[in-house]
């Protein structure tokens, strides 16, 4: 069984290669976890504004929504991301595509790990370990 999925609803890449697959389970062990059932499952802004209005009861549009189905130290969940998403803010950013994807797809596993990022603090300290991950690539 593979550990990490990568799935699509209601879009096509363009390349799959554009999906990247980086070294997560690496990661995942470097943080004394292991990763037992992940799925990325890329989608569109709207396919993701609808589950954000269903399950969190929320309006905007995000670029990344994770369902942590974890316990102890056995990472599982559904991480969903909108590549339309991550295409605009790569253009916001200024950043290719392809790292814009991997922050955003660390962002889910980091809250798969524990992380949140509701206060500002906490949205630092996973922007730190966002960059972390990236310096890896």
């Amino acid at each position: 069984m593979n550990a990490i999925k990568y799935l699509f609803e209601d879009i096509t890449f363009p390349k799959k290669s554009l999906v990247p697959k980086y070294r997560f389970i690496n990661y995942i062990e470097s943080k004394n976890k292991k990763a037992q059932s992940i799925s990325f499952i890329f989608c569109s802004d709207n396919y993701l504004q609808k589950i954000n209005s269903e399950f969190l009861n929320h309006k905007d549009l995000t670029d990344v929504i994770t369902f942590n189905y974890s316990e102890k130290t056995n990472l599982a969940g559904d991480i969903f991301i909108s590549a339309e998403r991550v295409k605009e803010n790569s253009k916001i950013y200024n950043v290719k595509f392809k790292e814009e994807l991997a922050r955003v797809m660390i962002h889910g596993i980091l809250h798969l790990i524990g992380y949140n990022d509701i206060k500002e603090k906490e949205k630092t300290l996973m922007r730190t370990l966002e960059n972390e991950f990236l310096k890896l690539l």
